[in-house]
């Protein structure tokens, strides 16, 4: 990223918990500026599991929600601000800057899986509501992004709650605003956010019909003025009256400056970015104007790289500097109500033209070349089918556990949240009708978990692309498929041939798919995962990984009551008892498990469920005897003979732990390989070096063996130093390695392709800073900096693309709530008053390593 004119940042505010400090109130007058990112990802969770598997599309990463929070989500809490030479001058919170959402189903993501992430993006929102008069940053955002004209009421209703529930349970206050999926919109819609409490929402300007003056007494009947091309002043609010005289608030972004956001270079320079921004500055000479934009929040950084550095710069240097303000819609709106009133167009949506055809028809929108799009009609109907046939099963079913169903249903939000048995039964106690028994409870909470699923399957995203059958769509079947298995299970109705039947009428781009219920076929019933799956993954992975008595896999939780390992030969032989309890529905099964292992890939499980302790000992006693007869035909026979022919085998783990064993299993294979090129490299260690000398192609079979030869060294060592990360001498060795290795890989022009050695040497490096800044003898700085400093230089002598952000992080933050206080009182000659456990001739010691980390040190250096 570059910037123009780049102007220094004097003093940067210091960065706590991932927060700029707040600056003073400032009111919303004259230009204020406000940049909204609806920041959010479809839920991929497998529903069954109620976790992403890895996504190999998001390689090196292991789904696209990790991916994305790498390239955009984490960026913004850390965005950095640089200099000419690349150095960190200062690190803003973009958050607490824009305007946001994020997606209830990414923000439980980030507060699972990044919890660094999450807290900066809470602290932001506190921080920006201290400097904004109670204002913050943040609104909400209907739960799972259904398109609200197409939902029914209830439906309508529910989305808001959970919506406004999850907003609470995140930023501990009311939102002000709401987002609608698609910025999709329609009166019913309308009233329910009124009805919810709603004050404000975002439109794109497209779905404006006519504006005029609100009446007054001066002017009691003003002039209304149609809307054509989106050309309504987005600079003021408006308000949007229904017919019985309630309303809601409105903001239009500015759409040219929106669009140059998502599709042009504008945000390749923050100083080109303010200055289009100044464009639609009004010379009218009001007392107060709005500049609005908004755009995905993903553009920041991951559909444009880098660009979160242009944000921050501009939030924090050049919006500043023209003498605006930056604000958010809930702070503009309360000093300056609407003056003006809007009329909507009857249904839309900022991505369709087409009203919001674009979830329900062939229209054209979002489509690709020759493809169509005329399965997304029979789709919604057929969505539309089924949750009108599991409303019936709900409601039917429902009032024999429910005072009010849909009460429940509404608050539902609480356990989805929190899945502790005790918040399950807190909350089934609230809503019973009458006490429950264990197996009424888990039917009841069933009952939820096929409404919540009927919910996620019009996730917008599955009608958003030109083809049924890309993972947006088979994800939204999925939830459809859970809810229909778990139909069956309460009342015993057989909606699935039905569903099927309806989803032929949808047809497939793709040949091989033909239509609907072939993508549902091959797609999502083979996605299913059963109570024996579960077993069976436990049972094989229990080979490799330690399991607890008690532990979890996915959303099961897991009570070992036994388990027996036996080895003869090449075999290995695994009996166990094992008990599942669902963490969503409160199910369990119970099972007496086998699991042979002949070798490499094959596995060969069976289970049943637990019939008693003297089964259970009988099972074992028969097949640990056919074990020590090490005869695979008898031990495959008596198998079969206890168990049936039910098999699993390595193929039937889930995806995740099936990349974990299979990698284990080649680790003998490639240590091999390592050995095998290792050797090649030296015995031909002469001739490739003459190669080199006289500058003659190399041949690619040498080049390979001392490219795989130096990167397994690389890797060995760089081991061996995290494993001894308290031992001076034995550091020092392994760095003298590493650098005799980044010669020779250098001197032999070799590429070494280690990620895994970067990532170890960043852990190295963060954990020996850490160490110094917090609990290092200050006797010591001075040999613990070189160390760190050294480590650098090594990771960039053997070219590994080191990243220090983390640590550029760690770093900034001390520096600004230890060194930087005391160096500006040591300006004052009085650093007495700033506690210290470093002498004053030690403080440029930690100066010159925040420089070795990237961190621009050189004014207080100089």
């Amino acid at each position: 990223m570059t910037y123009t004119s780049l102007r220094p940042v004097a003093n940067p505010s210091p960065v706590v918990g991932g927060s700029q400090e707040s600056q003073p109130s400032q009111p919303a007058t004259g230009v204020c500026v406000t940049i909204h990112g609806h920041f959010y990802q479809p839920p991929r969770e497998n529903p069954y599991l109620d976790a992403i598997e890895r996504q190999s599309s998001a390689y090196p990463f292991h789904d696209w929600n990790e991916r994305i929070d790498r390239e955009c989500y984490r960026p913004n809490v850390f965005a950095r601000i640089l200099n000419d030479r690349g150095e960190v001058v200062g690190i803003v919170n973009n958050f607490e800057y824009m305007s946001f959402n994020i997606g209830p189903t990414l923000m439980s993501w980030l507060e699972r899986y990044d919890r660094e992430t999450y807290d900066g993006v809470v602290e932001a929102d506190r921080k920006s509501a201290e400097r904004l008069n109670g204002h913050g940053n943040a609104i909400a955002q209907v739960y799972n992004h259904i398109i609200m004209p197409l939902a029914n009421k209830r439906d309508k209703y529910t989305q808001i709650r959970w919506g406004k529930a999850d907003f609470r349970s995140h930023f501990g206050r009311d939102p002000e605003g709401m987002w609608l999926a698609e910025a999709a919109v329609d009166a019913a819609t309308i009233a329910a956010l009124i009805d919810e409490g709603i004050k404000f929402i975002i439109l794109a300007p497209s779905q404006a019909a006519r504006y005029r003056a609100i009446p007054s007494e001066g002017n009691s009947d003003p002039q209304w003025h149609e809307v054509g091309g989106g050309q309504i002043d987005p600079t003021r609010p408006y308000r949007c009256f229904l017919n019985d005289n309630r309303f809601i608030d409105i903001f239009f972004y500015d759409g040219p400056i929106s669009r140059d956001m998502g599709f042009n270079d504008v945000l390749n320079s923050s100083e080109i970015f303010v200055g289009r921004l100044g464009l639609a500055v009004r010379g009218d000479r009001r007392a107060a104007q709005l500049i609005s934009v908004a755009t995905d929040g993903e553009t920041f950084g991951h559909h444009k790289r880098g660009t979160e550095k242009s944000l921050a710069y501009a939030f924090t240097q050049e919006i500043p500097h023209r003498g605006w303000t930056v604000t958010n819609y809930a702070h503009y709106l309360s000093s300056n109500p609407p003056t003006w009133e809007v009329e909507l167009k009857p249904v839309t949506a900022w991505s369709c033209s087409h009203g919001v055809d674009r979830w329900q028809d062939d229209c054209g929108c979002g489509g690709g070349g020759a493809w169509h799009q005329k399965w997304r009609k029979p789709l919604r109907e057929s969505l539309n089918w089924l949750r009108d046939r599991v409303v019936e099963v709900y409601e039917s079913s429902g009032r024999h556990y429910f005072s009010d169903p849909w009460r429940a249903r509404d608050e539902y939000i609480q356990v989805i949240r929190d899945r502790r048995p005790e918040t399950q039964i807190n909350f089934l106690y609230r809503h019973q009708c009458r006490p429950l028994s264990q197996t009424e409870q888990i039917d009841a909470l069933r009952l939820l978990e096929m409404q919540r699923n009927a919910l996620f399957m019009f996730t917008s995203c599955g009608w958003f692309f030109e083809e049924l059958s890309r993972p947006e769509g088979v994800q939204i079947l999925r939830y459809a498929a859970r809810a229909i298995e778990l139909a069956g299970d309460i009342a015993g109705v057989q909606l699935e041939p039905e569903f099927r039947r309806r989803l032929q009428a949808a047809p497939s781009n793709i040949e091989g798919f033909g239509n609907g219920a072939i993508v549902y076929d091959r797609l999502v019933t083979t996605a299913r995962v059963s109570f024996e799956q579960v077993a069976a993954h436990y049972a094989i992975s229990a080979l490799f990984e330690s399991y607890q008595s008690k532990d979890r896999v996915y959303c099961y939780q897991t009570e070992q009551f036994d388990y027996q390992k036996q080895q003869m030969g090449p075999m290995t032989l695994a009996v166990g008892h094992l008990r599942l309890i669902s963490e969503i529905t409160r199910e369990s099964a119970e099972f007496a498990f086998a699991v042979l292992h002949l070798g490499g890939w094959d596995f060969h499980c069976c289970l049943q469920p637990f019939g008693g302790r003297l089964a259970y000992n009988q099972i074992k006693d028969k097949l640990f005897e056919a074990l020590d007869r090490a005869s695979v035909t008898r031990m495959m026979v008596a198998m079969t003979q206890t168990f049936g022919d039910l098999a699993f085998n390595l193929d039937d783990l889930f995806a995740e732990e099936r990349y974990r064993i299979i990698q284990q299993l080649t680790e003998n294979t490639r240590a091999k390989l390592d050995r095998l090129y290792t050797q090649i490299y030296r015995d031909n260690y002469g001739v490739l070096r003459a190669f080199h000398r006289d500058e003659l192609p190399v041949p690619p079979e040498l080049q390979v063996a001392a490219n795989l030869a130096l990167s397994d060294r690389c890797l060995t060592m760089v081991r061996l130093l995290a494993a001894s990360s308290d031992d001076p001498q034995q550091i020092e060795q392994y760095f003298g390695e590493l650098e005799a290795i980044a010669v020779e890989a250098n001197t032999m022009r070799c590429q070494l392709e280690i990620p895994e050695a970067r990532v170890m040497l960043e852990q190295f490096i963060a954990a020996a800073l850490k160490n110094l800044l917090d609990r290092s003898d200050p006797a010591e700085l001075e040999s613990e900096s070189e160390r760190i400093a050294r480590a650098i230089a090594i990771g960039n002598s053997l070219h590994l693309g080191l990243l220090l952000e983390r640590v550029q992080e760690l770093y900034y933050r001390f520096f600004h709530s230890h060194i930087l206080p005391y160096c500006l009182e040591s300006e004052t000659h009085s650093p007495a008053s700033i506690p210290c456990r470093w002498k004053s001739e030690q403080v440029p010691i930690l100066l010159s390593l925040g420089q070795s980390l990237g961190v621009d040190m050189s004014s207080w250096l100089n």
